[in-house]
Parts: C-alpha cells; structure tokens; sequence
C-alpha cells in the first residue's frame, strides 16, 4: 500500500468514476509509453498493475490495456469491473476471444494462458481482491451484469 493508496480506494468509490474510465485509461496508456513501462497511474497509487495485450477479436490489432491486478497462485488476478459500468469493458471480449494474451508487471514480459473463474474459486478469489481493492464490491453494487474475474497464469 503506497501513501496515496487512500486517496485512489476513495476516488474509486465515486459512481461517477466510469464516465472518466476513457480519460484515465488514454492518460496512463501514454504514462506507460513514456516511461517504458516504469511508472503507471497505479504505481502512483501504490497498487499492483499490469499492462494486458491481447489481440482485437475483429480487427486482430493489439490492443492494450492498464489494468488493476492482484498477485494470486503464481499469476494475476484481474476483474472485468469497468468501475461498475453498464458494459463490460472491451479487453474481457478480446481476452476471451484468445487463447494467450501478453502482459507486462513489473517491467517484466509475460506470455499467458487465462482462465475465468466461477463458483467457489471465483468467491475465494474475489475476497481476495476487495482486500487491496475495497471498491471491487461497490461495482458489484452499481452494476446489473456479473463481473467477470480472469486468472491469468505465466506460461511455462
């Protein structure tokens, strides 16, 4: 947890926060580019992140994405909240529509296989995940869709 870990989980919680998503995503996309992938909006936060590149499912362009993750098993948890939004966020498709998706973490490259978790496994890990990001459960709220949690796992 970082110094303006606070302040992020707080403007996290904000309902309006899905509206601003496009901003915030072109804004740390460009961080990202800028610093060769040594700092992102949520380094700043003190939260662990992840670049996600996966292929567009129709146009087959790279696409890539800063996402929230949280370390699990040996891989990386990620949800498709989109901040509680209506829709579910464009990565979830593409990833879906791949069987091995590209991520950066720590400065480090990383082939991956995923999975989507359900049922219990998807209970266990999303407790998990509101303990360093509270606001997973308040999307939960905000949203009539079910959000779906990835796990995506270092190839061997």
């Amino acid at each position: 947890m970082g110094l303006f870990t606070p302040v992020a989980i707080k403007l996290g919680s904000q309902p309006w926060m899905p509206k601003l998503l496009p901003q915030i995503t072109w804004t740390d996309t460009r961080l990202q580019r800028l610093t060769r992938g040594r700092l992102s909006i949520l380094d700043l936060a003190g939260l662990p992140n992840l670049m996600l590149t996966v292929p567009g499912r129709r146009s087959g362009v790279s696409r890539s994405t800063p996402l929230l993750c949280v370390p699990w098993q040996g891989g990386w948890l990620v949800a498709g909240s989109h901040f509680g939004g209506p829709k579910a966020p464009a990565w979830t498709l593409n990833l879906r529509a791949t069987e091995t998706a590209h991520l950066s973490y720590r400065g480090r490259d990383h082939t991956c296989t995923w999975r989507e978790l359900t049922g219990d496994e998807k209970a266990k890990a999303w407790a998990h995940m509101v303990t360093v990001w509270p606001n997973y459960d308040k999307y939960v709220a905000w949203t009539d869709r079910v959000i779906p949690v990835f796990l995506l796992s270092p190839s061997q």
